[in-house]
């Protein structure tokens, strides 16, 4: 069975007044719309189109006895400030979290509560917009270490220096983290940032253009200090990042589809004005230096498969051509959403056929194991992992 699903999208102040309107081809309401949900999630349920005025959890509940919640949540997210820097926990830890907050008596709504579930929450995101900036992972410590020797040498960078100058780079960094988020580091925040905004290099534009930007937007923040440590990452149209457990990030600027699994851990460190848990953080947190975690998709004829190293989801970006339909062998339940042109979706039953235009979306059940689409347009399918992936 197919069905049209829809949501209002959240009004999180760090969304675009455009980005989402635009997609869907509607007036901006001048409001911010960071994220458009698609999925049971219990925070933003989407809407079943069908007349009866049901949510996702119910309709799936009626129509999907085998699978009455969804392992992932889809969403369109248009950022035009920064998102806080943040970091997922690992489903052991998220486990144990869950467990030990609720033997504290720390409600859901709790402002001290870092665990809202048991589960972890792997996020992959792919650019819709020609240019999405993010910030994911740490950047290689020689590299910092240059970027550092261009912001001069106040007291508050030769803090910053030693504490990277460790034998171990984890630990330095790990190190670092504490001293900047726990309030200890004073005004060397303040002196950091001013010196970035001070700062010119062609070897490192792209990075102190962003830095710039972020300290623009929260002034005296120390996830500025904390940015100047990270992985910029400027993804082009269709590349995607994909971010595990203990990898530390933060979205930028851009339109994206992103998929992740069904939770709402995060761990914070830095660019917001909610509860950074500093020790949380560390405790979840991969300091290790890498390359910036782009997932590059298996392509086979205008199709995209974006396969992550977890379970939870898959996500698959086809091209529809004008033509002959083209069949999608699935596993569901499947959510589809259109981000270009029109395209046509049906199951086993052309009765079920549903039309898509950009930013439209529908779900499918797990029977219907091949989807068949048509017309002219750009469609994503976010479905569960497994062995055909």
């Amino acid at each position: 069975m197919l069905a049209r699903i829809s949501n209002t999208p959240r009004d999180y102040a760090w969304g675009s007044t455009s980005l989402i309107a635009g997609l869907q081809g509607r007036a901006s309401t001048e409001r911010p719309e960071a994220e458009l949900w698609l999925g049971d999630h219990p925070g933003s349920p989407s809407r079943v189109d069908d007349g009866t005025g049901r949510l996702l959890p119910e309709w799936l509940a009626a129509e999907e006895p085998a699978h009455p919640a969804l392992p992932y949540l889809l969403k369109l997210l248009a950022a035009a400030e920064p998102l806080s820097i943040q970091a997922h926990p690992s489903k052991a830890q998220a486990v144990r979290g869950f467990a030990r907050e609720n033997e504290l008596g720390l409600g859901l709504t709790n402002d001290a509560r870092n665990y809202k579930d048991d589960n972890h929450k792997p996020e992959l995101i792919v650019a819709l917009s020609d240019r999405f900036d993010a910030l994911a992972g740490f950047r290689d410590l020689a590299e910092t270490r240059a970027l550092l020797a261009l912001l001069g040498d106040g007291p508050g960078i030769r803090r910053l220096r030693g504490h990277l100058e460790a034998q171990d780079a984890a630990s330095g960094i790990r190190d670092a983290l504490r001293w900047l988020l726990s309030g200890d580091a004073g005004g060397a925040v303040d002196e950091i940032v001013g010196a970035v905004g001070q700062a010119t290099s062609e070897r490192f534009r792209l990075e102190l253009d962003v830095l710039k930007r972020i300290a623009e937007a929260r002034p005296g923040d120390p996830g500025v200090a904390v940015a100047l440590l990270m992985n910029v990452v400027s993804l082009r149209r269709g590349e995607a990042l994909y971010v595990r457990a203990g990898v530390i990030h933060a979205y930028l600027d851009g339109l994206g589809v992103e998929l992740m699994a069904a939770s709402d851990n995060v761990l914070r460190g830095g660019l917001t004005p909610k509860r950074v848990d500093v020790d949380e953080l560390l405790s979840v947190l991969d300091t290790t230096p890498a390359a910036p975690p782009l997932l590059e998709p298996v392509r086979a004829g205008g199709v995209d498969r974006f396969v992550p190293d977890v379970p939870d989801f898959v996500l698959t970006r086809v091209g529809v051509e004008a033509g002959p339909a083209r069949s999608l062998p699935t596993r569901g339940p499947v959510i589809a959403l259109a981000v270009a042109g029109t395209v046509s979706v049906r199951g086993r039953s052309a009765a079920d056929e549903v039309t898509l235009a950009p930013g439209q979306a529908l779900v499918a059940t797990s029977d219907e194991t091949t989807l068949i689409v048509s017309g002219e347009g750009e469609i994503f399918l976010a479905e569960p992992g497994g062995p055909h992936a």
